[in-house]
């Protein structure tokens, strides 16, 4: 633990501590005869009688580290430890945040007048806990005035919670308290005679990022009205930079989205809004995206355990994450390997190996998951059977070591309960089948070489599901995403966009929905229907499922009820591309929640009057060409170009550009990864066509480049007929450009080490 700062004589301690390691600010001290063999000798022997005697008050940690700075005599006590585990932790964590700042100051006593006021930081820090006002009212009250004393805001500015941190006035850190506020974030130093105070407006930051460098090891870089500001020396870094983002993105939201954000009961009261509660929050949505689940599941417990990979055998280390309805699994080891279970599947959870704390949780899919290493296993266990009111019984005993799916035989009985549901009385008006299949049915008899390279493809897929299972609790690995990349087959594409969108777990909870949205919506006259009346024959009009009144009623019931369930949204231009899309490989309700899982999860905000999602992400796109692109930022010297010619491709993810038979697999990644894919694709084009994008001498001659290159996209084991490839049907005027399969372009996109997501 952390000490408060005492002076100690080495001259008298040197007796009764062994120094164990040092360096030129700080000493490692071990209790002399403390892990000794022997008790180390008489004088081992006489400490140790010294601190048997001692009452528990006196008693002495076997482990402590001192401050020291060079040619002085007195040192610091600033920590101590009752185990070495205990007090390396401390050490490690001065080396890494602190060591390399003490170089920058200009005497010994700014060194140790910076090294005191940190720790009695870090003891501030450990003291308030959660700090959060029902937890301890004392010392939030003592924050809170100090808060208010300080910056003098409103009245009714809430203080969300506060941290021990050092701020940067050039190359000088100085050491106080970071405030956050609902609508500020303020720093307050008063240190050897000199005040800083500081005040930034959250809708005033422009970047809010963790960063590192030479002298600081990890700190949170906040840039405001072109200011650069630094925070470091955190506790907990990771937490408060969490808030932080939070408290930002809120600010955000409040300005260009005012309507939502009165509507949320919690951030328009800010008296609602609290340290634990926005923690909890974040937590949640970033549980709820990351697995592709509906928006309102609250995330409740996180277990770390162990999961056996039958098909590996052998089990990956990760978290367990329970959530309302969901048991949710990923690896933490590398092994990119991931677990979704609904409630609505389980048919057991038993207690199994209780050597190893083990949880065998069951399937209608015939199949068992084994987790094992779960801390408080029976009370999971005895949880997870009240909520899915599975018990223990003979028939749920199955082998684990098989994991694969006999669930059904056609692919998509996984959703036939609902889709069933939602088509009762309604046959006439609801489309049951995938556009694709009645316009592009597959001759199995008359197999050409596509033909055969799509079914081996599909074979593929049958055995990862034979191996990892079939449905929304299939084991989902690296594999999983080898075989996306390579692009998934016709025959198989819905059903796996529903799965990767999340989109099943919509469907499957609100049976019946969309036929009684299509019944409400039927006949409604407003702004957004008249919008998708005019844009209804501009969807994929070259293909022939939209060149029928088929296609286009479909369409324009999808967008219609889409419309009427969200009206804060309505209809924006591009939805009509990407439906058009989503109709020719799934079902007429599946197509629906598809769409309901794109505009609501998959890419919050890009479809409404201001696409703030998009420009948002463009941002990210701007940044992400400074960073690997720099050649080409240099030549552009309008960053604007970028997001003038890039909005269409996050808008539609590539469709409005590409062909259609190679914008689908594009589709296939989108829906897998999430918008990391469509940034990265991205990249991967303008790498592409760097070359000649450097010899472009304005914007106009860079679009032509892109159009160009985009023409010239092909897919070569596409099974479409050449009446629909658009790659096919290119003018001879542009056919001596080189031609680019998708699926090498995806790789190379793949391998762009960008690490970027939502």
């Amino acid at each position: 633990m952390w000490l408060k700062p005492e002076e100690v004589l080495l001259k008298n301690a040197l007796k009764l501590w062994v120094q164990e390691r040092s360096n030129q600010y700080f000493v490692l001290q071990r209790r002399r005869g403390y892990g000794e063999e022997g008790g180390g000798g008489l004088a081992g022997l006489l400490v140790g009688t010294l601190d048997a005697v001692l009452d528990s008050t006196s008693k002495v940690a076997p482990f402590r580290i001192l401050h020291q700075t060079p040619d002085s005599q007195v040192y610091w006590s600033i920590a101590c430890g009752s185990s070495r585990e205990e007090i390396t932790e401390h050490w490690d964590w001065l080396e890494h945040n602190v060591m390399k700042t003490l170089s920058v100051f200009d005497s010994n006593e700014d060194i140790t007048s910076f090294v005191q006021g940190k720790i009695r930081g870090l003891i501030a820090e450990e003291g308030k806990g959660s700090f959060v006002k029902e937890d301890d009212p004392e010392k939030f009250r003592e924050g809170l005035m100090k808060f208010e004393k300080c910056f003098g805001l409103p009245e009714q500015e809430k203080l969300v919670t506060y941290y021990s941190c050092s701020y940067w006035k050039g190359r000088v850190p100085c050491q106080g308290w970071l405030y956050l506020s609902t609508n500020f974030l303020s720093f307050y130093s008063f240190l050897l005679g000199a005040e800083i105070k500081l005040t930034i407006s959250w809708d005033e930051i422009s970047k809010l990022e963790k960063t590192s460098n030479v002298i600081l090891t990890e700190s949170i870089h906040v840039c405001s009205r072109g200011e650069d500001h630094y925070f470091s020396m955190f506790l907990h870094i990771s937490e408060t930079f969490l808030l932080m983002e939070q408290l930002a993105n809120y600010a955000v939201r409040r300005l260009f989205d005012k309507e939502t954000f009165e509507n949320d009961l919690v951030l328009h009261d800010p008296l609602q809004i609290t340290k634990r509660g926005l923690e909890s929050r974040a937590h949640s949505e970033q549980f709820s995206a990351f697995f592709r689940l509906p928006k309102e599941e609250t995330l409740k417990e996180v277990h770390e355990c162990f999961l056996w990979v039958p098909f590996s055998h052998y089990n990956t280390h990760g978290k367990m994450c329970i959530s309302e309805n969901y048991i949710c699994f990923a690896s933490q080891d590398g092994s990119l390997c991931s677990v979704i279970i609904p409630l609505r599947e389980v048919t057991g959870v038993d207690k199994t190996d209780p050597a190893n704390r083990g949880v065998s949780i069951s399937t209608k899919g015939k199949t068992a998951f084994r987790f094992t290493e779960v801390r408080d296993f029976e009370q999971l266990v005895a949880k997870l059977r009240m909520k899915c009111n599975a018990t223990s019984s003979p028939q749920h005993i199955i082998n684990t070591e098989v994991a694969a799916s006999s669930a059904s035989d056609s692919p998509k009985d996984f959703d036939a309960g609902p889709s069933k549901m939602g088509q009762r009385d309604n046959s006439k008006t609801v489309s049951t089948e995938a556009l694709m299949t009645v316009y592009h049915p597959q001759d199995a008899e008359n197999l050409d070489s596509k033909m055969l390279k799509e079914k081996m493809k599909e074979q593929s897929w049958n055995i990862l599901f034979v191996e990892r299972g079939h449905g929304v609790s299939m084991f989902r690995t690296k594999k999983t995403r080898d075989l996306v990349v390579r692009g998934i087959p016709e025959a198989l594409r819905g059903e796996l966009w529903l799965l990767f969108s999340g989109a099943v777990n919509d469907m499957a909870s609100n049976p019946g929905y969309y036929t009684e949205l299509v019944e409400k919506s039927l006949g409604t006259c407003t702004l957004a229907t008249d919008e998708i009346e005019r844009d209804l024959r501009r969807s994929l009009p070259e293909h022939p499922a939209f060149q029928s009144d088929t296609g286009i009623s479909a369409l324009r019931r999808v967008l219609t009820a889409y419309a009427y369930r969200n009206p804060q949204i309505g209809y924006c231009q591009a939805m009509n591309i990407l439906t058009s899309v989503l109709l020719l490989y799934a079902k007429e309700e599946e197509a629906f929640w598809l769409l309901v899982a794109v505009c609501e999860r998959m890419l919050p905000d890009y479809f409404n009057r201001r696409i703030i999602g998009a420009l948002v992400d463009q941002a990210v796109f701007e940044e992400l060409i400074r960073v690997h692109l720099p050649q080409l930022t240099d030549h552009m010297m309008d960053m604007t170009f970028f997001s003038s010619v890039s909005l269409s491709w996050f808008l539609t993810l590539f469709i409005s550009v590409l062909p259609i038979e190679s914008a689908v697999n594009v589709v296939d990644c989108f829906f897998y990864d999430g918008i990391k894919a469509i940034l990265q694709l991205g990249l991967a084009v303008l790498e592409y066509n760097m070359e000649k994008l450097l010899t472009c001498k304005d914007d106009a001659e860079a679009v032509t480049v892109l159009n160009r290159f985009f023409d010239s996209v092909t897919n070569k084991d596409s099974p479409l007929p050449p009446a629909v490839q658009q790659g096919s049907n290119l003018s001879d005027t542009k056919s001596d450009h080189p031609k680019v399969d998708i699926t090498d372009l995806i790789r190379e996109a793949n391998e762009v080490c960008v690490l970027v997501g939502r």
